[in-house]
């Protein structure tokens, strides 16, 4: 059975592998010592550091399964050196949305990359969707859960 491979942009692969390195050498034996100084309290079932640190813990390990998974099954996609006349995966798009006028940049990068509050969009949501394999200068229509959007394509970068 082929293991499906998860799209990462080289920037976000470090990211991402900061963030387990993080949890693994740094988190997990802190909340280790949280659960191991709340026992010293006593009384476990009262013990209100006891079930936060547990929490905290179980939080810990199912996100570094899920980082380990995923690192594990990293395709580093790296289109920088290619010539910018095309929307790829790990582009920089700059748009302008054609009903208010106003002009944003966004990074095509993969579902664990994304983050639309720093202008990173999935690969799979609709205007990455849409983007992809277009050129500086196209007009686009994208239908959003608000109804169609209408933007242009001013520049791509990477």
């Amino acid at each position: 059975m082929a293991t499906e491979t998860v799209p990462f942009t080289p920037q976000g692969y470090v990211e991402l592998k900061a963030e387990l390195d993080k949890l693994k050498s740094v988190e997990r034996p802190k909340v280790i010592q949280e659960i191991a100084d709340a026992r010293a309290h006593g009384d476990l079932k009262e013990n209100a550091e006891y079930h936060a640190a547990r929490e905290k813990q179980s939080f810990i390990e199912g996100r570094i399964l899920m980082l380990d998974d995923q690192i594990a099954r990293a395709n580093i996609i790296d289109f920088s050196g290619d010539q910018p006349d095309l929307v790829k995966f790990g582009a920089f798009v700059t748009v302008i949305d054609e009903q208010n006028g106003e002009e944003k940049t966004f990074r095509i990068v993969g579902d664990l990359e994304a983050d639309i509050t720093r202008n990173k969009l999935s690969i799979g949501s609709p205007l990455s969707r849409a983007l992809i394999g277009r050129r500086a200068g196209d007009n686009l229509e994208v239908t959003v859960p608000k109804g169609v959007k209408e933007y242009s394509i001013v520049k791509i970068t990477y």
